[in-house]
C-alpha cells in the first residue's frame, strides 16, 4: 500500500527566485559572447585576416570548446575550496580578457588565441553548484529549468544579435560588447547573486572523479555523450559555411544576414513545441529524438542540391534548427532520465565536457573540409557525422519520464537504517531508484513526477530525517 504524501509550499523564496535568475543572465551573458560570432566570423576572417584557411576560421571558431571542456571540472573543484562567487569573478576576468585579445587580434593567430582565453572562462559548472547552493531540494529542478531555457534563448538570440550589432558596430565592436557583458556578469555576482557563505560540493552538479569509470561505462549514457558531441560538432562546421552561402546564393550581406535568422528561429521555436510535447508528455521520446537526428542528416544533404537562393536556404535552416532546438532541448532530459540517481552530477559533467569537445572538433573538421573540398565537403562532413549519429541512436531504449531529486541528512547511518530508507523509498509507486550516500550525508532518488508529488515527498523525508 502507497503511503500518503502531504502537500508541500509550491512557491521559491524571493532568495531563491533572486538566485536562479541571477544565475541565469550571467549564463546567458556568457552565451551571448560566445556565440555572437558564429553568423559573422567566416566572413569577417576572409576579409580581415588574408593568411586565414578555413581551417584556421574553423579552430578560432571551436577552440573555446577545447579549453572549456578542460577546465570547468578543475573549476569546480577549486570552488568548492576558495568560494564560488570569486572563482565565477575570476572566470568572468578571463572571459573580458579573451574578449578583448579578440577585438584587437591583427592576426587570425591572436584570434584563435583570444577565443582560447574566452573559453578558460570556464565556470558553467560554478555556476551550477552555485544554484545547488542556494536553491532547496524542492525547488531546484525547477531553477535549473529555468537556467536552461535561458541558455537556449541566448543562443536563439545570439545568432540574431550577432548580424545586428555587426552593421552598427562591426566585428570587433561584438567583442568589445562582449568583454561589456562580462562586466555586467560580475556585477550581477557582486551584486545580485546572493551570498554563499558555506559552498560544499554538490554531487548533483559536479562531476565526482570516482564515478568517472562508472559513467563512462554506462551505454546509455554514451549514447547521449556521442549525441552532443555531435551535434555541436554539426553546428560549428556548418557556420564555417553558412554565411559564404547566404552570401553567394541569398544574396545577403554579412549585415543584414540577421533579416534570414531571425524569422528562421523566432519559428523554429514555435514549430518545435508540438515535437517537445509529444516526446515529454506523449511518451513518444525515442520516436522524436530519432526522427530529429535523421532530419539533421537530410538537411546536410539538402544543403549540398538545394542551396541556391533565399528561400530554399530560409526553408532548409527552419527545418534545421527546428530538429536543432528538439534536440538540444530533450538531450539534458534524457541526461537526467538516464544516470544514476547519486551520479547525476559526473554524468552531466561528461555530456558538457563532450558538448564542448564536438565543438572543437566540428571547427577543426569543418574547416579542413572546406579547404579541401569546398563547401559541399563540409555538408558531406556533417552528414556522415550524423548518419553516425542516427544509427546509434536507433538502439536506444524508450525512456522512462523521470527525474532525479536528493535530500541531505545530518546524523550518521547505520548499515541497517540505510538499507530501511531505501525500501521505504522504493515502497512509494513514482519511485524507481534510491541510493544512500553516507560520504555526503544525502539520499538520492529517481522518481515520476506524474505518479508522485516530487516537492511533498522531498518535504516528507527532510521532517523525517530531521526527526
Amino acid at each position: 500500500m502507497t503511503q500518503p504524501v502531504p502537500e508541500a509550499p509550491r512557491q521559491m523564496s524571493a532568495l531563491e527566485k533572486r538566485a536562479t535568475l541571477s544565475i541565469a543572465g550571467i549564463f546567458s551573458t556568457r552565451m551571448l559572447g560566445l556565440f555572437m560570432i558564429f553568423p559573422v566570423f567566416a566572413l569577417f576572417a576572409e576579409d580581415a585576416f588574408a593568411e586565414a584557411t578555413g581551417l584556421m576560421i574553423g579552430i578560432a571558431m571551436g577552440i573555446y570548446g577545447l579549453t572549456q571542456a578542460a577546465l570547468q571540472i578543475p573549476y569546480g573543484m577549486l570552488s568548492d575550496r576558495f568560494g564560488r562567487k570569486p572563482l565565477i569573478v575570476i572566470g568572468l576576468l578571463v572571459f573580458m580578457l579573451g574578449s578583448v585579445i579578440c577585438a584587437m587580434a591583427e592576426t587570425i593567430e591572436w584570434m584563435i588565441v583570444g577565443r582560447a582565453v574566452q573559453g578558460m572562462g570556464a565556470v558553467a559548472a560554478v555556476l551550477m553548484a552555485s544554484v545547488a547552493d542556494l536553491v532547496s531540494e524542492r525547488f531546484r529542478l525547477r531553477a535549473m529549468s529555468v537556467v536552461g531555457i535561458t541558455i537556449g534563448l541566448s543562443f536563439t538570440l545570439s545568432l540574431v544579435a550577432g548580424p545586428l550589432l555587426s552593421e552598427w558596430f562591426g566585428v570587433r565592436g561584438i567583442f568589445w560588447i562582449t568583454a561589456l557583458l562580462g562586466l555586467a556578469a560580475i556585477a550581477l555576482v557582486i551584486y545580485s547573486v546572493p551570498p554563499i557563505t558555506q559552498p560544499a560540493y554538490q554531487r548533483e552538479t559536479q562531476a565526482d572523479p570516482a564515478q568517472f569509470r562508472d559513467v563512462l561505462k554506462h551505454p546509455e549514457l554514451l549514447r547521449l555523450d556521442l549525441g552532443v558531441f555531435v551535434l555541436h560538432a554539426i553546428l560549428t562546421a556548418m557556420f564555417v559555411v553558412v554565411p559564404l552561402l547566404i552570401r553567394d546564393e541569398a544574396g545577403l550581406g554579412s549585415m543584414h544576414h540577421w533579416e534570414l535568422y531571425l524569422p528562421v528561429m523566432l519559428l523554429s521555436f514555435v514549430l518545435m513545441v508540438p515535437f517537445v510535447i509529444q516526446a515529454e508528455s506523449k511518451g513518444r521520446m525515442k520516436s522524436m529524438f530519432v526522427g530529429a537526428v535523421w532530419t539533421l542528416v537530410l538537411m546536410q544533404l539538402a544543403f549540398i542540391f538545394l542551396a541556391d537562393g533565399f528561400w530554399s536556404l530560409f526553408v532548409l535552416l527552419l527545418v534545421f534548427f527546428t530538429a536543432f532546438n528538439l534536440l538540444e532541448a530533450t538531450l539534458p532530459s534524457l541526461v537526467v532520465k538516464l544516470s544514476p540517481a547519486d551520479k547525476k552530477g559526473t554524468a552531466s559533467g561528461v555530456y558538457s565536457s563532450s558538448q564542448f569537445l564536438g565543438a572543437a572538433i566540428g571547427g577543426v573538421l569543418g574547416g579542413l573540409s572546406y579547404d579541401v573540398y569546398g563547401i559541399e565537403g563540409v555538408f558531406v562532413f556533417t552528414a556522415l557525422a550524423g548518419s553516425l549519429w542516427g544509427v546509434v541512436a536507433l538502439t536506444m531504449a524508450e525512456p522512462k519520464p523521470l527525474s532525479i531529486a536528493s535530500v541531505h541528512f545530518d546524523q550518521t547511518l547505520t548499515e541497517t537504517e540505510q538499507a530501511q530508507l531505501t525500501q521505504t523509498l522504493l515502497s512509494y509507486e513514482g519511485v524507481y531508484e534510491a541510493v544512500v550516500s553516507q560520504d555526503d550525508q544525502r539520499v538520492y532518488f529517481k522518481i515520476d513526477r506524474k505518479q508522485i508529488d516530487e516537492v511533498g515527498l522531498i518535504d516528507y523525508l527532510e521532517k523525517g530525517l530531521r526527526a
